[in-house]
Parts: C-alpha cells; sequence; structure tokens
C-alpha cells in the first residue's frame, strides 16, 4: 500500500482513469455491435444510422489515447466497408 499522500492520490487517480476508459472501450463495442447487426439482419436504413454514432465514439476514443490510432481507423474501415456493401 502506498506510504506518500501524492502515491495515494495516483492510485485513486489511476482508477478513476481506468474505470473511464473501460466504459469509452465498451461504449465503442456497443454502438459497432448494434452497425453490425444492422448489417446483418440487412437493413441498410438503420446501419446507416447507427454508423455516425459509432465513427463518432471510435474517433473520441482514438484522439484521447483510449485506443491505438491504427486500431480506431481498422475499426472504421470494417463498419463502413460492410455498411456500403448493403
Amino acid at each position: 500500500m502506498a506510504q506518500h499522500k501524492s502515491a495515494k492520490k495516483r492510485i485513486i487517480t489511476n482508477e478513476k482513469r481506468r474505470q473511464r476508459n473501460v466504459a469509452a472501450k465498451s461504449r465503442i463495442k456497443t454502438y459497432e455491435k448494434r452497425v453490425l447487426a444492422a448489417v446483418e439482419a440487412k437493413d441498410a436504413d438503420a446501419a446507416k444510422a447507427a454508423l455516425p454514432t459509432a465513427l463518432s465514439y471510435i474517433d473520441k476514443a482514438a484522439s484521447k489515447g483510449i485506443i491505438h490510432k491504427n486500431t480506431a481507423a481498422r475499426k472504421k474501415a470494417k463498419l463502413q466497408q460492410q455498411t456500403a456493401a448493403l
């Protein structure tokens, strides 16, 4: 266990950031699943409606360093490609 006040604060700060990162990653997965579910159901309107939200959350996570920029690009490309195929 940390002894110094600054070390204790660092533990608390790290946990807050970890929770925020977990929530952001979960949000990305949720919106990604919504787009992919619409694609599987061959519902072009629903997929195109859900796509901008998913891309927005992916971009935000990449800009904040929650996910790597190449990972974000890969996820976005996959979603856009599958939506365009409808």
